[in-house]
């Protein structure tokens, strides 16, 4: 009787390891993939922010007058 409950625990502990295994790889890419949403995100709002500076430098770069 001994041995088959060494058996049983043996083997749902292999089974517990492999599931665990199979859900790490499973959730391995979602954190990339919200860092380079994010990432983009960020990256789209500083070259808006860029032309927004850029466009109000050029219009009023005509009323500069040289002293």
């Amino acid at each position: 009787m001994l041995n088959l409950i060494a058996t049983f625990h043996v083997f749902s502990s292999a089974l517990k390891q492999r599931v665990d295994t199979v859900y790490s790889e499973r959730e391995r890419g979602s954190v990339t993939l919200e860092q380079v949403v994010i990432t983009l995100a960020l990256l789209l709002a500083a070259v808006a922010l860029v032309a927004v500076i850029t466009n109000a430098i050029t219009s009023r770069s005509g009323q500069i007058t040289g002293g």
